[in-house]
């Protein structure tokens, strides 16, 4: 049996703030109000969930090997406490590897690590004139080859291109099959992605980015996802985004959630990095490919809460879109929310909404090397 572990300060319950303390070992034992001595300008907000990263701390996904780990490790110091290991585009040799390479952290959580949940898988089955970072490797889907890496590692999230050929009936095979289906990387119109919303897809993949624009006559993937999703991820580097985009998204997707679309460059200082097979370089905040083409980030989730918080959302409605929003699309009633019998993911920031403690399962996360 884990320790029993207290905290006191401002705790975000899916009630609303409480002051007072919080009581844990791997799960949530008690939220319970204090007196005013126990209330300040300490948060304890709800760990948070990444359902894309590439990686970091200058390990690659697609790398296999110890990767993952490294990756989960680094996310971790920023605030993660799970997330999606998410591939690129390959030969599917490549992605087999990396699958594998998946499958033991997935199972098992290594020490100081976020949990990974599973994988996004994020192409081959994607638009190949819309590749935006992606390697050329995009190809027709298959469920037979979907299930076959599924069993390698499970598969819980998937970004399809839905005007290409037999990918709508993919959509629902997938679906029945228990993935969760997002659209991305698609030159797809309108009609196409209400038509794949019909089919059962959910999301859409970062928002905004490697898909068909909105035009008021032609609406686009951009169209579809404002008039009709429910989810979607959204990139708040303030970059791949701007903030005014960011708002107008806000008011038509209600459970529009945030992601770090993250590379191997994460964390790491100005230079050259690998994103999948290609080369990558950070400078001045952000990740490109030779070409100028955004590439990724380098965002983490802390500063992804911060920036949304910068561009006038209330700390309680940030934690819903770097938490609580991704753990319902993925079903995961256990996370992003802070209540009795929840696993014990959360983090402690102070008034500046800087961390000071980040708990993974119970786990304290050593925060010395952030």
């Amino acid at each position: 049996m884990s320790k029993m572990q207290h905290l006191q300060g401002s705790i975000l319950t899916p009630q609303g703030w409480v002051d007072g303390e919080i009581t844990f070992t791997d799960r949530i034992e008690n939220v319970r109000a204090g007196d005013a001595a126990t209330s300040g300008k300490t948060y304890i907000l709800p760990g948070f969930i990444d359902l894309h990263v590439h990686g970091a701390g200058g390990k690659d996904t697609m790398e296999a090997g110890d990767a993952v780990s490294v990756i989960a490790r680094r996310h971790a110091l920023h605030g993660t406490t799970s997330m999606l290991a998410t591939t690129m585009t390959a030969p599917l040799g490549d992605i087999e590897a990396a699958l594998n390479a998946m499958a033991d952290v997935i199972h098992q959580r290594p020490q100081g690590a976020a949990r990974v949940l599973g994988v996004h898988l994020e192409g081959p089955y994607i638009n190949p004139g819309k590749l935006g970072a992606q390697p050329d490797f995009a190809g027709q889907g298959d469920i037979k080859q979907v299930l076959a890496l599924n069993a390698l590692a499970p598969i819980r999230l998937i970004t399809i291109a839905p005007e290409m050929p037999g990918h709508m009936e993919l959509i629902s095979q997938l679906v029945d099959a228990g993935m969760r289906v997002q659209i991305g990387h698609t030159l797809g119109t309108y009609d196409e992605g209400v038509q794949a919303l019909d089919r059962g897809a959910k999301g859409f993949t970062h928002l905004f980015n490697a898909m068909s624009r909105f035009d008021h006559r032609a609406p686009g993937m951009v169209g579809a996802a404002l008039a009709h999703a429910e989810y979607s991820e959204i990139i708040p580097d303030l970059l791949h985004v701007h903030p005014g985009a960011i708002k107008a998204a806000l008011r038509s997707i209600p459970h529009l959630y945030c992601v770090t679309d993250s590379t191997s460059a994460s964390g790491m200082p100005d230079g050259q990095y690998m994103l999948g097979r290609q080369v990558v370089h950070k400078c001045l905040g952000g990740v490109r490919l030779e070409d100028g083409t955004l590439a990724g980030s380098t965002l983490t989730m802390d500063q992804a809460l911060r920036n949304l918080v910068s561009i006038g959302l209330s700390l309680e409605e940030a934690s819903h879109r770097v938490s609580t929003y991704a753990a319902d699309y993925l079903g995961l009633s256990e996370r992003g929310r802070l209540q009795a019998e929840a696993f014990a993911d959360l983090v402690v920031l102070d008034e500046a909404l800087n961390l000071i403690a980040v708990y993974v399962e119970g786990e304290k996360i050593d925060l010395a090397n952030a």
